[in-house]
């Protein structure tokens, strides 16, 4: 039975939000936002660290970078060999960011003295315990730890979809951070050097446009959905025909679409992989019930299917293989599963207000908790919020000593009262 469980709301920002990434164990970024049309509404990044108090989850807000006109719909992080980047889609182009990070005294992020590459100034929210320490902090500043700051620097930018109304639909950075993937609306995949951002080919083999991408955790596959219902694995090596190409298969023989896709590492085979995708009907009439699938990529064989009471629209798998994150479309809900039976193990109902547009584990090494998974997720309504897995119950072995020894002498001293 599924652990009913909501940690609740992290943060609020003043944007819709769109997509989420990891930055590091302990910091996540959100970007979205109102477009370019006059409502007010911001477009941008904003970073948090992400702590745990030893009771709850705390956000707190490191920086943020406004993009002027331009939503940004989907990005994509790569924090490798002592280097970040981030990559954002704004309407037919690819945005490249350099991510600079920087370490800096807890009393200069809280006078808000760090300043963000395109001018603005954030100062660092407080939390309460933060709020306690400051004279402490203070008065033995040279026993204090830095903590670590973000400046975001626009550099290069291609344009990635050549279709009649071109639009950027995701984009993914390769695990060795050597190569990137883009879609759009023209149909076609695009494989990039990184991060120079050259073209090295271009794979074709769907008809409408790209809804999702991801490489393989050894980056010698990438898989890409469309609308066309079709799930196509690539080598990243050569151009070519797929290598193998995956249609849904739903359970009750209804027409379903691809909408998510990811990798995710087989904790059982060590250096293995499997695949997971999503997927919902395409017909919009009565009551729909989303898919969540795990697939065997070198064959392309279907593992096992699971039926959700409504549609879905995010997916992710934690860093370790253990667990899948999905969100609904209509509910706002947010489910965890086990990766290898894809057993339900947490369910929270209407977590948003609205349907969910990101799900991101927090990773299996990141913030210290009593939790056995934590999942991010975010919404339309602005909301970045925590939900974490706790461990089962157990009874600890001296309990159950007792327990054995004390249903012993019962059953003893009621043999000797009945002269058994």
């Amino acid at each position: 039975m599924a652990r009913n469980r909501c940690d609740g709301l992290l943060a609020r920002v003043d944007f819709p939000l769109y997509t989420l990434q990891t930055l590091t164990n302990r910091h996540v970024l959100v970007a979205g936002g109102g477009g370019a049309s006059n409502t007010g509404v911001a477009n941008g990044f904003e970073i948090f660290e992400i702590s745990h108090n030893g009771t709850r989850f705390v956000a707190e807000e490191v920086m943020r970078h406004e993009t002027g006109p331009n939503v940004v719909m989907t990005c994509s992080v790569n924090n490798t060999q002592n280097r970040m980047y981030l990559t954002a889609g704004q309407e037919s182009h690819c945005q490249l960011y350099k991510v600079n990070i920087r370490m800096v005294d807890p009393a200069e992020m809280r006078r808000g003295s760090f300043r963000a590459e395109n001018g603005l100034v954030r100062r660092r929210r407080r939390t309460v315990s933060e709020n306690d320490n400051i004279s402490r902090t203070d008065s033995n500043s040279n026993t204090t730890e830095k903590r670590m700051s973000f400046e975001i620097r626009p550099t290069d930018s291609v344009q990635t979809d050549f279709g009649n109304d071109p639009l950027q639909r995701v984009v993914r950075i390769s695990h060795s951070g050597k190569l990137m993937a883009t879609g759009g609306m023209d149909t076609k995949v695009r494989l990039w050097s990184f991060p120079r951002m050259e073209l090295l080919f271009v794979l074709e083999g769907h008809s409408k446009e790209l809804d999702d991408l991801d490489f393989s955790p050894c980056d010698k596959q990438l898989v890409s959905i469309g609308k066309d219902g079709i799930a196509n694995i690539w080598s990243t090596a050569h151009r070519g025909e797929p290598l193998r190409r995956i249609t849904c298969q739903p359970p009750n023989g209804n027409k379903y679409l691809f909408r998510r896709c990811r990798f995710g590492l087989n904790e059982d085979k060590k250096g293995a992989h499997r695949m997971f995708t999503i997927a919902n009907p395409l017909a919009r009439s009565g009551k729909q019930k989303g898919l969540l699938q795990l697939w065997e990529p070198a064959g392309g064989a279907l593992v096992k299917s699971v039926v959700v009471n409504e549609s879905l629209s995010a997916l992710a798998v934690r860093d370790d293989g253990r667990f899948v994150g999905v969100g609904t479309m209509f509910s706002g809900s947010v489910d965890i599963y086990v990766a290898f039976s894809l057993q339900r193990v947490l369910h929270v109902k209407n977590a948003h207000m609205m349907f969910v547009t990101g799900v991101e584990f927090v990773p299996a090494r990141g913030v210290r908790t009593r939790s056995e998974a934590a999942l991010l997720s975010i919404s339309v309504d602005n909301c970045l919020c925590v939900h974490s897995l706790p461990y089962n119950s157990t009874v600890p072995a001296w309990v159950a000593v007792v327990l054995i020894i004390f249903v012993l002498f019962c059953t003893f001293t009621l043999c000797s009262y009945l002269g058994i």
